[in-house]
């Protein structure tokens, strides 16, 4: 196999996803060969080292990891991780036990609904979760109906609560109630609670959240609660939108 990049390794393991991993190189919790390796441009060579990860060999799992992709229409009150020292429910309880470990790709708030990828493949989690070309659609219930002043303000860009200033949101009214208004969103950004905080910029706090679309992938014939597999086109097509950004900038 030959020397790689130590959190390539853990992401390929089926552990957490690279950046996850990186995290855990930081904290110590990574060895090689007995020694603990805390820079992050450290390699190793599973064939020959004996990497462990929080005292856990994960050799073997380099060795017999096939890689799984899962899409799971998340419910509200379901928690975007694989622990919870409060004992929440999480969305790899609804992973079953054939596919192993998997993580999720990002995260949805816990009272958000919606699509969230589960896999072990951490090349893809990473592509997935750093892009800046593969639009998240959500379904936005807030609370009163904002002007079209207020909704441009957010279209352009707005500086959070946290000082964060958001990128261009792609922003489309569906309907009015006499309490309520309801949006498509499409972000090409994962910060905190964004959504959320973005309304809550001009006054209309967020009712009802749903993700329905990442890239390509939509809710479309999969029920709240429930879970799929990914074919290999849809795999795909992900790294599409890499080579798509890579081409508008030769």
């Amino acid at each position: 196999m030959g020397q790689e990049r130590l959190q390539k390794l853990i992401a390929q393991a089926g552990i957490v996803s690279r950046r996850k991993a990186e995290e855990l190189i930081k904290s110590g919790a990574v060895t090689v060969n007995g020694k603990i390796v805390t820079e992050l441009g450290s390699k190793a060579d599973p064939e020959v080292d004996h990497i462990k990860v929080n005292g856990k060999l994960i050799n073997p799992k380099l060795k017999k990891r096939q890689k799984v992709y899962l899409l799971l229409n998340k419910p509200k009150g379901v928690l975007s991780s694989t622990s919870d020292p409060e004992g929440r429910k999480l969305v790899v309880d609804f992973v079953p036990a054939k596919f192993g470990m998997v993580f999720p790709v990002g995260r949805l708030d816990y009272n958000t609904e919606g699509l969230i990828i589960l896999t072990n493949d951490g090349e893809l989690a990473n592509l997935v979760a750093s892009s800046k070309t593969i639009p998240k659609v959500y379904r936005v219930k807030v609370k009163g109906i904002p002007s079209e002043r207020s909704i441009e303000r957010l279209r352009r860009g707005i500086r959070l609560s946290d000082g964060y200033k958001t990128a261009p949101a792609e922003i489309t009214l569906i309907k009015t109630t006499e309490k309520n208004a309801w949006f498509e969103v499409t972000l090409y950004e994962g910060h905190n609670h964004q959504i959320r905080k973005m309304f809550d910029a001009i006054g209309h706090s967020v009712v009802k959240l749903k993700r329905v679309r990442i890239g390509h992938l939509t809710d479309k014939g999969l029920p709240t609660g429930k879970i799929r597999e990914l074919t290999f086109e849809e795999v795909q097509r992900f790294f599409f939108y890499v080579e798509k950004s890579q081409n508008l900038h030769i």
